[in-house]
């Protein structure tokens, strides 16, 4: 049940059929570790914006993904990834590192990683299963992504690629994440694959 039997659970997840019989044996999670520190621009985030970082969500299990909220995930990554330009901070703001909401169509990882968090929390998943996470991408090069939890495993949500990928089908290395119970706490990820899959094409 390697990569092929997940590429048919997506396509099943997309159309007007029930959702392929026994394929929560494709999922997969990431295993988090202590608590960790926060980045500095969600510090100032949550300076400039406090209900950011005061969302408590019980310890509950990850949002069960039917295909409408399959749909629904593909679709928010795909209109945030279109309709926003990608500027960096310096060019935006005139700093190294500013985390803030898109504006006037323009934005950083971090940007569309805000965003797209909200867009799914107005659609009804709960904060404690959208977390802002923190990658290493292969050159060396920090980066942020958008983890959606749900009952069949961990999806990223990304700016650099257009596929909604499994966690484990990226060719990032995860440092840390919200923590799926306080929006203003980050955790570590432990990341112990042993290599890196290099098949997501980088422009």
């Amino acid at each position: 049940m390697g990569r092929n039997y997940k590429t048919l659970l997506w396509a099943a997840a997309l159309a007007p059929l029930a959702l392929v019989p026994g394929a929560a044996s494709a999922k997969s999670f990431m295993a988090s570790g202590g608590r960790t520190t926060q980045p500095v621009g969600h510090y100032e985030l949550c300076q400039q914006m406090p209900i950011e970082c005061r969302q408590v969500t019980s310890a509950r299990q990850p949002t069960e993904l039917t295909r409408n909220l399959w749909a629904k995930i593909v679709d928010v990554n795909n209109l945030v990834n279109t309709m926003v330009r990608p500027q960096t901070d310096y060019e935006i703001w005139g700093v190294e590192e500013r985390w803030s909401f898109p504006v006037n169509g323009i934005g950083d990882c971090e940007d569309y990683v805000l965003e797209k968090r909200r867009m799914l929390m107005e659609a009804g998943m709960p904060a404690g299963n959208l977390l802002i996470t923190v990658v290493r991408q292969p050159n060396g090069d920090g980066h942020a992504v958008l983890t959606a939890r749900t009952s069949l495993g961990d999806f990223i949500l990304d700016n650099l690629e257009p596929r909604v990928l499994a966690w484990e089908d990226t060719e990032y290395r995860f440092l840390k994440r919200q923590s799926d119970q306080n929006s203003g706490v980050w955790v570590s990820i432990e990341d112990d694959r042993q290599t890196m899959v290099g098949s997501v094409r980088r422009d």
